[in-house]
């Protein structure tokens, strides 16, 4: 099994946790992530975990949810809601298969049972994810919607065939750092005004793209800084 993560923001029933554990570890995922839950740890967690109470100790818990993938190449939202903006869509079937192609560092994100994810931790993805499900009750308890995704995850990796690693991937802080940087050259150049919708649209952009190297956000954050040093009248070495 590839480096997977399944990423729990804000739930707020440690039983959910527990469950997510015990899906997780039947599936031979281990790294159970927490974003700002609201009981944890919690014997609920223990008693719905069973035999999976070592996925569950061994969880880590993060303040926010850019802490807690800022380390993985790509991101995964889960979603029952469409999104009028929103990163690249993707069944659940051929998430996990990108996932596995990309045999690198990657998580898959959940939102809290009675909101689901916000705007700003879907952007902080890279693809949304739905599972295809009745129109009418789309709508899954947490732990079912993980183990949805762990099986999907389990078949693609029996599956597949052995994937070429791509060396120093692109992690989601380094693409943090790039739209940060694209947001400042759009605004000092006055290319964007404040209240401008380009900040989701180059995510969406570059959602398109299956995995970034590092050495290309490089390039393209050293194109930005010439051209903004050449703007500005200053003309500084290539990098």
């Amino acid at each position: 099994m590839p480096p997977i993560r399944i990423v729990l923001c804000r739930p707020s029933h440690p039983g959910n946790i527990g469950a997510a554990a015990r899906a997780m570890k039947a599936m031979g995922l281990t790294d159970l992530r927490l974003v700002a839950p609201e009981r944890f740890p919690a014997k609920e967690a223990q008693w719905m975990a069973t035999n999976a109470v070592d996925v569950l100790e061994s969880a880590t818990v993060y303040p926010t949810l850019n802490e807690a993938v800022k380390d993985c190449v790509a991101a995964f939202a889960l979603s029952a809601r469409p999104r009028e903006w929103s990163p690249q869509v993707l069944d659940v079937r051929s998430a996990a298969g990108r996932a596995v192609e990309i045999n690198d560092k990657v998580a898959f994100v959940f939102g809290s049972e009675s909101a689901g994810l916000t705007n700003e931790e879907m952007f902080a993805c890279q693809y949304l994810v739905h599972i295809p499900a009745n129109p009418e009750f789309s709508s899954l308890n947490l732990a079912q919607a993980v183990q949805v995704v762990a099986y999907e995850l389990r078949m693609c990796v029996d599956v597949a065939m052995p994937f070429a690693r791509v060396e120093k991937r692109a992690t989601v802080e380094d693409l943090e750092g790039l739209y940060a940087h694209l947001e400042d050259a759009a605004t000092r150049s006055g290319f964007m005004e404040p209240k401008s919708r380009l900040r989701e649209r180059w995510r969406r952009l570059f959602s398109r793209v299956p995995a970034f190297e590092r050495e290309e956000v490089n390039i393209l954050r050293g194109l930005l800084k010439a051209l903004m040093s050449r703007r500005n009248g200053r003309h500084e070495p290539k990098e």
